[in-house]
């Protein structure tokens, strides 16, 4: 070492963990915490320092792909670091030391006062040599202090200093060797030969792992270095070898070769012919996963890689952790002695006592955890492994007979982990048995939640007549689940009846599907702790545990897709896509003694009394006034019509009720007193029609805007929300509220029926339940008492996928199964089945928080496009519109002149009208046998023009077209039409079929024309008749009205007629707009986010009203518009 340079990274490790005493408390229960940590952290001034040394920058050099029998990189004098690498900081001049060769005492004297001064509890270094290793060896036993060195590779010592580890960047060619080794013994291929694409590659190992097993035979050793750089040649020499082995080895090993010679190899013995039948290829080497392609290569071989690539930094980061949880270990202990560093003279060392370094080194050697680089544990008290897991891959047929690499299984802990593929030796013996390969069985855990899953009893001999047999064993021990289902297939079946459930619902039937087109069997089960999956107490829990612990191998249910699960978990496409909302319960109110006066308003009841006392006056004053009235001055009366009997007869007529009245004498009275009548009917009528409304009491409920409400954010008066622990709404809750959540937390239940029953309770436990929409929506429509309310607006769109284990094989073929259901229907079909609507289900949801921009503001795509594209056409382009040749480049024909008769139809032959005085011979009128014979139609000179040109082309003897041709269309733009419509009429039969149209110049590589003739077609009968391709065109008439263009517009989504627009038909008609511009599953995340949005009623489809709402804000309309 000509000079080490230090510098010292003071890293604060509690930056790790924010809070001070964060790391000394990290992972240890508060039981068992020692009390001095958080003082002698605030002595030391809160910061465990870690220094780093570094030296001299790398020399480069040019970079070699072989390797030296040694296993040294042949032509790489030094090491340098990959590119886009880290590398370390450059040396700082003001902490640069004594050089070794000049003086060793001084330059460690230096080095310790340093390493004391700044309080350094240990050192990362970065020797590039074996000298310099030897240096870091001397001072870490002399300063007792640990020293980690990050290597290139790992360097040979002959002391085994606990105090000096030693971090290796790069896989010893043993890791390749035993994987390659354990792949054989796995099949049973014992006599195998290699291939080497490079002279020099060292298989020193594999030789030695092989020879010291005595069932190996290694039959020829291929070497085709020389010959790679002619073709020719290569073939010749493989075709030579190949045939020499095909008789005793059955196996071929390929080292030292990259992907690009691979397939070259394959191309030219799969292009002539030259490689054996029955011989398995097996790569040797690791492979980047990222890089294997199936262009080229054979089915059945075999090789191994590490999915992701461990970089520098990683490294780096993996040491500095192990320095922390040492610490973090040791602290729990001896506190003082793991914190503050031993005090001591330079190179006057006491050995006697212990020093720091030395109780650190005890907690370094005993420290494993999983690390950014790979699993992180210390062999042999001096060496860090670093070992990353390999998965064992196999170029197999996947389901859609399409050649695909297949998951074996994985290299952990020194051994080969098998997953639930079949091994190609066992594929291999089951063909020759003439038996075919086991179908895939796969263990598959759901959880309850309606409508996705339910549940019933099994009968009485413990079977299903209806859905898939599940167990529900209350535990996620897999070894109990595997003696449970090995019972459940045997003979003897022991499993109690208490565990087994019949399960059906939405997704088993998806389940089933998939296992129908997959071709695999599977055992279903509930899973035990009937959670979704958190991360919890170190753990996953739930459904994703199960995943990870490899005791299911796929979990289908109700599973929301977010990002803590994405990551540690694989997620299929989404086959159904929903967001959050929230439930809330309605109250009925007791109407108070006093109801009976809400019908009408006080001012009525006032004006309805006080017109009542001023009319009692003037009858009073009318019957004395009059001569002919009861009054003492008139004549001689028996009874007196005073101003009580007024008020008596003003009553009784308001009331409706009888009563022995005294009614005026005088035509004046008896008058008012009929007009008093009629005005207290209608007081009355009025009255009674809003009584039995407001009496029976008035349905209130927590009016909430969504999840920014203030009640929810601000709850007081004790408003009680929460939802599901361990679920994706808490965890959505958890990052982006932690206030609500820590508040929310009280309140949480077990499962979405729980929430449910906490809100129909009397009394009530819950006053708002947030969960996903799509359950809240299915409570509410099998809600009988129609108590349950959706409020708010939707918030955290997320989707429901199928959760596989990481790095699963069967990823992409199950979602892309599932991009096929969507677009094909199959799930509205389910949809439609487990949705069913009752009484409950139709009604409108409340939403309490309206904005001015529409909600599909931002997410108008969908729609906007294929109305831009192709119904915008219609005006005048030309490039790519909906009508290319049909209305752009016939309509602007319509203007010219022609003195061609119109174009007739058989059984419906009309002499055009003449201007001589002879009359016009009348039409002459098909009877058909199945039709009641009819009067004629009125001779054509009594009709207006445009009803005599609607009669001309009238068929058989069908009436003249409806009033709405004429009301949109005048005479001569009928005639222009009845041009066009000859013109396209190529075989004159009165109609144009869907090869006439796709004729005209440019309209082949319109993606809608079928759509347009289907709608345009109104029989169904294939072709477009005058009659059909008037009214047609009429839509888009001026004088047309809104609602006829928007009818169209819908028409052109609304494949199956039915009047509704489905995922399926929404993706089919997207779909041929933007072709291959967008991948199927991009396409289908826009479909299901445009269907959530429109969706207003719930029912997973979009209705002519919900599209209008849409489109009238887009004004599309304004565009379908034709000038004929």
């Amino acid at each position: 070492m000509r000079r080490l340079s230090l510098w010292w990274l003071l890293s604060r490790v509690c930056l790790l963990l924010p809070p001070p005493c964060a790391l000394v408390l990290a992972g240890v229960p508060g039981s068992s915490s020692h009390p001095q940590p958080c003082q002698i952290l605030k002595r030391i001034g809160h910061a465990v320092r870690v220094g780093a040394v570094h030296l001299q920058p790398w020399t480069t050099a040019p970079r070699t792909a072989g390797r030296a029998p040694d296993g040294s990189r042949a032509g790489a004098p030094r090491d340098e670091p990959e590119p886009g690498t880290w590398r370390p900081p450059a040396p700082s001049p003001g902490a640069r030391c004594s050089p070794w060769s000049s003086d060793p005492f001084s330059f460690l004297q230096s080095v310790c006062h340093t390493v004391v001064v700044q309080g350094v509890s240990a050192l990362l270094a970065f020797p590039q040599s074996q000298g310099e290793m030897m240096e870091l060896d001397l001072v870490s036993a002399v300063l007792h202090i640990p020293v980690i060195s990050i290597v290139r590779r790992e360097f040979p010592r002959e002391s085994q200093n606990p105090l000096h580890l030693q971090l290796s960047l790069e896989n010893s060619l043993s890791s390749d060797a035993d994987v390659t080794v354990s792949i054989l013994t796995m099949n049973n291929w014992y006599n195998f030969s290699l291939l080497l694409c490079q002279e020099d590659w060292n298989i020193t190992d594999f030789l030695l792992l092989t020879q010291n097993n005595s069932k190996f035979h290694l039959g020829s050793i291929i070497n085709i270095t020389a010959n790679l750089s002619s073709t020719e040649d290569l073939l010749n020499f493989l075709q030579v070898q190949l045939e020499s082995i095909k008789n005793s080895t059955p196996t071929m090993v390929m080292f030292g070769c990259d992907m690009e010679s691979i397939r070259r190899i394959f191309e030219i013995t799969t292009q002539f012919g030259v490689t054996p039948p029955g011989l398995h290829w097996v790569l040797g080497d690791s492979q980047n996963v990222e890089e294997l392609r199936t262009e080229g290569l054979p089915l059945g071989l075999i090789a191994h890689g590490k999915t992701t690539q461990s970089v520098f930094e990683y490294y780096v980061q993996d040491a500095m952790e192990l320095v922390a949880r040492a610490i973090a270990t040791a602290t729990m202990i001896q506190p003082e002695l793991a914190l503050i560093p031993s005090t001591m003279n330079c190179m006057d060392v006491e050995t006697t006592n212990l020093t720091s370094g030395q109780y650190l080194s005890r907690f370094l050697a005993n420290t494993t955890f999983r690390g950014l680089s790979g699993s992180i544990r210390v062999k042999g008290s001096t060496i860090i492994s670093s070992e990353n897991n390999f998965f064992i891959w196999n170029l197999q047929h996947d389901p859609m007979g399409k050649p695909m690499w297949t998951r074996l299984g994985s290299w952990q802990g020194g051994k080969i982990v098998m997953d639930y593929g079949i091994w190609p030796e066992q594929a291999r013996r089951h063909k020759t048995h003439f038996q075919y390969p086991r179908r895939l069985h796969l263990r598959v855990v759901t959880l309850i939640e309606h409508p996705f899953v339910f549940t019933r009893e099994v009968d009485d001999e413990g079977l299903c007549p209806a859905g898939q047999l599940c167990l529900d064993p209350m535990t996620n021990d897999s070894s109990i689940l595997d003696s449970l289902f090995s019972s459940l297939h045997s003979s003897n079946d022991t499993v109690p009846i208490k565990f087994k459930k019949c399960c059906y619902g939405y997704c088993i039937d998806l389940l089933e599907k998939l296992a129908e087109d997959m071709n695999f069997d599977f055992d279903l089960y509930i899973v035990g702790d009937g959670k979704y999956g958190a991360w919890k107490n170190g753990h996953w829990t739930g459904l994703v545990g199960d995943l990870l612990s490899g005791t299911a191998h796929m979990a289908v249910t109700s599973f929301s897709i977010n990002t803590a699960r994405s990551q540690v978990i694989d997620f299929t496409s989404p086959f159904f896509s929903t967001s959050l909302g929230i439930l809330v319960r309605t109250r009925d109110t007791a109407a108070p003694i006093g109801a009976f006066m809400w019908p009408l308003h006080w001012t009525m009841w006032l004006g309805i009394f006080v017109a009542l006392h001023i009319t009692a006056i003037f009858l009073t004053l009318y019957e004395w006034k009059s001569p002919f009235g009861m009054t003492p001055k008139g004549r001689n009366r028996s009874k007196v019509f005073s101003f009580s009997s007024a008020l008596n007869v003003c009553y009784a007529l308001l009331f409706g009720r009888t009563a022995a009245i005294k009614p005026p004498k005088c035509w004046t009275g008896r008058f008012l007193m009929n007009l008093w009548a009629i005005f207290c009917m209608f007081c009355l009528s009025t009255y009674t029609a809003n009584l039995a409304a407001v009496m029976v009491g008035e349905k209130i409920y927590e009016e909430l805007s969504g999840i920014h409400d203030p009640k929810l954010h601000h709850p007081s008066q004790g408003f009680r929300f929460g939802t599901v622990r361990e679920s994706s709404a808490e965890d959505y809750v958890r990052q982006s509220f932690p206030e609500m959540h820590e508040y929310m937390r009280r309140y949480n239940v077990p499962a979405t029926p729980d929430g449910v029953e906490y809100l129909k309770n009397d009394p009530e436990k819950l006053d708002a339940f947030i969960m996903d929409k799509a359950l809240l929506d299915y409570e509410v429509s099998i809600d009988a008492d129609c108590k349950l309310l959706t409020v708010g607006k939707p918030f955290a769109i997320e989707g429901y996928g199928i959760g596989l284990p990481p790095n699963s094989p069967l990823t992409s073929n199950i979602s892309e199964l599932i991009s096929q259901y969507k677009s094909h229907g199959f799930m509205d079909v389910l949809h439609d089945k487990w949705y069913k609507v009752v009484p409950c289900g139709k009604r409108s949801f409340a939403v309490t928080e309206v904005t001015s921009q529409h909600p599909l503001a931002s997410h108008s795509y969908p729609f906007h496009l294929p109305f831009e594209i192709s119904l915008s056409a219609i005006q005048s382009d030309e490039s790519y519109g909906l009508f290319p040749s049909f209305l752009p480049s016939t309509l602007p024909s319509l203007t010219e002149p022609s003195s061609a008769p119109l174009p007739s139809t058989a059984g419906c032959v009309l002499a055009p009208t003449r201007k001589s005085r002879d009359p016009a011979p009348p039409p002459r009128v098909v009877q058909l046998p199945w039709r009641e014979p009819r009067q004629s139609p009125p001779s054509p000179l009594l009709l207006r023009p445009c009803e005599r040109l609607s009669l001309a082309f009238t068929m058989g003897n069908e009436s003249s077209y409806p009033a709405e041709m004429c009301s949109h269309f005048d005479n001569d733009e009928i005639k222009r039409l009845a041009k066009s419509f000859k013109k396209m009429d190529l075989d004159k039969s009165g109609s144009l079929s869907s090869e006439e149209f796709m004729s005209l110049p440019g309209l082949q590589q319109n993606p809608l024309v079928q759509r347009v003739i289907d709608i345009f077609d109104v029989d169904g009968n294939g072709e477009v008749d005058f009659k059909e391709f008037i009214m047609g065109t009429s839509q888009f008439s001026v004088k047309g009205d809104k609602n006829e263009k928007l009818r169209f517009a819908f028409r052109i989504y609304d494949m199956d007629k039915d009047g509704y627009i489905s995922n399926g038909e929404l993706f089919q008609v997207l779909k041929m707009m933007v072709g291959d511009n967008l991948k199927d599953w991009q396409l289908q995340q826009l479909v299901d986010k445009t269907i959530i949005t429109m969706d207003r009623d719930g029912d997973g489809k979009i209705s002519f009203e919900e599209f209008s709402a849409v489109v009238e804000d887009l004004e599309i309309y304004k565009k379908l518009v034709v000038i004929v």
